[in-house]
């Protein structure tokens, strides 16, 4: 007999797979604040938009942007230039706002022109009650805008298409060797699950006092690739959840 669902303290959950199964769904609809889960779609529509080999140079707004807003940054420094490839990382794992602002500001060009970019991809994907005012999920404007665990499960499952994004999303640290264009850096993903459970696909961490503790998950069960969205948990038991609704929608699977 299949298990009993987990118990799910996040104020608003989801889990799919591959198949179309709902495994677990809370407010699923609701719409929120969803903290640094917004860089999601900001790799997303850089992805769709730049080479990866192209270089951007990091500016002294840039530095100042993150460290104003008391977000988390990758440590990047002006006038350091980095590869698009990077600078994925550099957004996705210390969840760097410092680079998340160059990315927007470069491939808008414009940070307000790429904030359009991520709404009308959004409507392009069918994500109905979503809408971001910023890059990054910061709580300036508006909290960063709002989704649902829903259209955050809608947009991993599509961004999990792309095997770039599937690289950095799962890489459990990221380094740059010191070169001519810039200093070394080691980025660490927040994203503890990597470390706790197998064929765990990534995806994203975030937390601002309005959105609570966000995690965005993904793994592979029994031929499956199943997707789970947790918003407004605590910080510790967002990952010992995540890994509990994978087991469970690996039981599932299995029995049918």
């Amino acid at each position: 007999m299949a298990a009993e669902a987990p118990k799910v303290g996040a104020k608003a959950a989801y889990v799919v797979d591959s198949a179309g199964t709902v495994h677990f769904g809370r407010r699923e609809t609701k719409r929120v604040p969803v903290a640094s889960l917004v860089k999601i779609m900001t790799a997303y529509v850089v992805l769709r938009e730049a080479r990866l080999s192209d270089t951007i140079t990091i500016s002294a707004t840039d530095v100042k942007y993150a460290a104003r807003g008391g977000a988390a940054t990758a440590g990047l420094r002006k006038g350091e230039r980095f590869t698009v490839n990077d600078l994925l990382y550099a957004l996705m794992l210390p969840s760097g706002a410092d680079a998340a602002n160059a990315l927007a500001r470069h491939y808008g060009p414009g940070k307000e022109a790429f904030i359009a970019k991520m709404n009308r991809t959004a409507r392009s994907l069918g994500l109905t009650n979503t809408r971001y005012t910023n890059a990054d999920g910061m709580p300036t404007p508006a909290n960063g805008g709002y989704s649902t665990a829903f259209d955050q499960a809608k947009l991993a499952q599509r961004a999990l298409e792309n095997g770039t994004f599937t690289s950095v999303v799962s890489s459990k640290t990221h380094k740059v060797s010191k070169t001519k264009v810039h200093q070394k850096h080691t980025w660490t993903n927040t994203n503890k699950l990597l470390s706790r459970a197998d064929e765990v696909l990534g995806v994203k961490t975030g937390y601002t006092n309005a959105a609570g503790h966000c995690l965005l998950f993904a793994g592979e069960r029994n031929g499956r690739k199943v997707v789970g969205v947790l918003l407004d948990d605590q910080n510790e038991r967002r990952f010992t959840t995540a890994e509990r609704l994978l087991d469970y929608a690996a039981e599932q699977i299995a029995f049918g």
